[in-house]
């Protein structure tokens, strides 16, 4: 098991239009390709920073649904496109995790 720890710098008073967009959009698009998204957050006490959490059974599973979201037409036609405008792509930090033995998460 993986995980991949996302951090996302939206552009100023962009957060609310990111938010919608992630819930009704890429989130319900990536699981319906089979993603496994744990969570999603904003941060309290930053209005620019949003955090999720994306969990692939091993590295072929994250090369599989990595291609089956990116390389399709509508992630390059309807997706993509809008997403410079809300968020600052240079910014995006993505940690990998892979949980310990004791952790809830697995």
């Amino acid at each position: 098991m993986l995980f991949e720890l996302r951090q996302y710098r939206i552009h100023p008073g962009k957060r609310d239009e990111w938010v919608k967009f992630m819930d009704e959009v890429i989130i319900p698009f990536q699981a319906s390709k089979g993603m496994v998204i744990v969570a999603s957050f904003v941060a309290e006490d930053d209005p620019d920073l949003y955090v999720w959490i994306r969990r692939f059974d091993d590295e072929e599973d994250r090369k599989r649904l990595y291609a089956a979201v990116y390389e399709s037409d509508f992630w390059k036609n309807e997706v993509s496109p809008k997403v410079p405008d809300m968020l600052d792509r240079a910014k995006i930090v993505v940690t990998r995790l892979n949980p310990t033995a004791k952790s809830v998460l697995r």
